[in-house]
This record gives C-alpha cells, sequence and structure tokens, in this order.
C-alpha cells in the first residue's frame, strides 16, 4: 500500500477545485473516459500528484512553464526516483504539449497503458 500523508489532504482537494485549463482539458476530454480508474490530485507519500492510475501505478503530470527552471527541474527528477521507489512511472507532459498536441498525448499515455482508442470509445 502506497503512503498517504493525511495532511496534504486539504491541499488535494484545493487543486481539483483550481485544475488548470490543461487538466481539465486532459481530466474531461481523456482520463475519464478510461477503462481503468483514475484519481485526480492524489497524493502519494508527501507529493500531490495531478492524476494517479493504480491499476498500472502510473503518475500523469502536466508541468508548466516553471518546470523548466533548473530548481524545478532538479526537484522533479527527485519527486521522480522518490515515486519510482514504489513502482511508480511518471508520465511528463508540458502544458503547451496538452494544448497544442493533445492527439500525441493522448496516445502516448493510451501506449505507456497497453490500452488503444478501441477501449475508450
Amino acid at each position: 500500500m502506497l503512503p498517504y500523508n493525511r495532511k496534504l489532504t486539504a491541499s488535494a482537494r484545493a487543486l481539483r477545485r483550481r485544475m488548470t485549463p490543461e487538466e481539465k482539458h486532459l481530466w474531461f476530454d481523456f482520463l475519464q473516459k478510461l477503462p481503468l480508474t483514475v484519481k485526480r490530485q492524489h497524493n502519494i507519500e508527501n507529493y500531490i500528484v495531478d492524476f494517479y492510475i493504480a491499476a498500472t501505478k502510473t503518475v500523469i503530470e502536466i508541468d508548466g512553464i516553471q518546470h523548466s527552471s533548473e530548481e524545478h527541474a532538479a526537484s522533479d527528477i527527485q519527486r521522480d526516483e522518490d515515486l519510482a521507489k514504489w513502482g511508480i512511472t511518471v508520465l511528463r507532459y508540458s502544458n503547451n504539449s496538452v494544448r497544442n498536441n493533445f492527439s500525441a498525448v493522448t496516445r502516448d499515455i493510451l501506449e505507456h497503458l497497453g490500452l488503444s482508442y478501441s477501449d475508450i470509445l
């Protein structure tokens, strides 16, 4: 069982209410249609991940421009390594990719999950 930090529950709830436009797009137009349970703003250990699919131990992160800074990049690497210790794979996409290349993002997610578009129709 993955560690759950109860101190992050209120923050996760607030983040679910304030999803970015790109997170909303991915959630409402794709992730909700998957034949797997996808949790939004789910907390694992000391992190709140954008989306988590327990059945495949997959985290999907939608990163804004701030993630391109050296500080954020180092933090993201540490976070990914910490989650990998639990057998979790992290898929990262930029806001720009979700906005401008949505079909490529969804294809990549489906490929990582071992699914195809026919599984969500």
